[in-house]
């Protein structure tokens, strides 16, 4: 078989419980831009994350290993120059970025995606925590953001940055991957309004269907550039909501959805096979 070296872009979406899907048997109609998606796609219809935080998300989906005891690796000293999912990238000759909506120092993502060789594109003003660190840092600027909580800016901006970036990495020639870490399915659950039927700041639910919405436009506006039929689309959740507890573990709270989308040669079909988030990107390369 011929090696196809497509563009890849993951979109970790912020606490995207499989129970507000319809398609994994919600009937509120929360996500129907996802729900459209899974059914276009390889989707994994029974996949697990490994913990209750985004960093927990990011150490499973980055290495593909289970979770450490204690603190996840991202938020360890000494996490850098691992061999991340981003090494296999790099051999292929790909440009890696992280995306995040928010200040990267937060959690020390920065630190880890940048000392494990992702470009950082971030809110953030300073430095990286680690200054041996030598990696190139975009700022989402004032004039990118059309709304922002204090999380960061919602996901439409965020998208909307992935896009221009992407513009001009096509424009090199040289393939790309892309983690992109979003942040409006998340407490106060705040968006701009005016672009679903439930008010901001009211509910998770609608949090949700907000959050969904941006993900059609993105890929609505990803439609009609030159790079989309070579780029193939990732999205699976960090980690369920309200998902974190001390005592027994109701398995349900850690049911995410994934799928992958836009897979040249390959049929849509559902997994039913028992995963989790160590479990994708392996699947994919």
């Amino acid at each position: 078989t011929t090696e196809r070296r497509p563009n890849v872009i993951l979109i970790c979406i912020e606490s995207l419980s499989g129970s507000f899907l319809n398609s994994l048997g919600n009937d509120q109609d929360l996500t129907p831009n996802i729900d459209a998606l899974a059914n276009e796609s390889i989707f994994f219809t029974n996949l697990y994350a490994t913990g209750t935080r985004t960093v927990r998300g990011m150490e499973a989906i980055t290495l593909s290993i289970p979770p450490t005891p204690g603190r996840s690796i991202v938020k360890r000293k000494n996490n850098t120059g691992l061999f991340t999912i981003g090494e296999v990238f790099k051999e292929k000759g790909y440009d890696r970025n992280f995306f995040y909506g928010g200040d990267g120092y937060f959690d020390n993502m920065n630190t880890y995606f940048g000392g494990n060789g992702f470009n950082i594109i971030d809110r953030g003003r300073g430095f990286l925590l680690d200054k041996s660190i030598k990696t190139k840092r975009t700022n989402i600027e004032d004039d990118e953001v059309t709304f922002e909580n204090a999380w960061g800016v919602c996901d439409a901006d965020i998208y909307n940055k992935v896009i221009k970036e992407s513009d001009i990495a096509h424009k090199t020639g040289k393939p790309f991957f892309d983690f992109i870490m979003t942040t409006s399915n998340h407490k106060p659950y705040t968006y701009p309004e005016g672009k679903i039927d439930i008010p901001s700041g009211s509910s998770r639910d609608g949090a949700v269907k907000y959050t969904d919405y941006a993900i059609g436009e993105f890929l609505r506006i990803a439609r009609t550039k030159p790079w989309y039929e070579n780029t193939v689309f990732v999205i699976m959740s960090d980690h369920c909501a309200s998902s974190a507890g001390r005592w027994e573990l109701d398995i349900q709270n850690y049911h995410i959805p994934a799928l992958i989308y836009n897979l040249p040669n390959k049929k849509k079909k559902k997994v039913d096979k028992l995963s989790s988030q160590i479990d994708l990107f392996p699947t994919l390369f």
